[in-house]
């Protein structure tokens, strides 16, 4: 099944800042933007004028950065669940209730939490009970 691409300017953008963002050279590229700015301390007398420069620039980033990385995980987290969601489904003996959970209360998703961790310890000492076993007939 093809799927369209994004044609959404916002959406491009997101992804390619986002993925801009965490590349080496980025990070090689802020780091030279404050060793510039940290230089040009003396020349400037460590002015006002000089330290809100650097303010203002990163608040700036950090503000708009905010925006655009949280966009991409929405979208991220939003495709995880539609997978988790497809292999449920798709898995004989699934829990089918269990799709699209993400969207319950949180007193909902803490007793269905409760539930599951239940199980899992049930699981869990039946798996000890038959570990025990085993190595008890290795020393026989």
């Amino acid at each position: 099944m093809d799927t369209p691409k994004s044609t959404s300017i916002f959406t491009r953008f997101a992804k390619w800042t986002s993925h801009a963002a965490g590349r080496p050279t980025t990070f090689v590229l802020a780091l030279a933007v404050l060793l510039v700015w940290a230089v040009t301390g003396p020349l400037f007398g460590y002015s006002d004028t000089w330290q809100l420069l650097i303010n203002t620039g990163t608040t700036i980033v950090t503000f708009l950065m905010v925006f655009l990385i949280q966009n991409t995980q929405n979208r991220d987290s939003t495709a995880v669940h539609l997978k988790l969601d497809e292999l449920i489904r798709a898995t004989r003996g699934a829990e089918n209730a269990l799709l699209d959970i993400e969207e319950l209360e949180d007193e909902d998703l803490e007793r269905m939490r409760c539930h599951y961790e239940k199980i899992a310890e049930k699981a869990r000492a039946k798996l000890d009970s038959r570990l025990n076993s085993k190595l008890a007939e290795g020393q026989r």
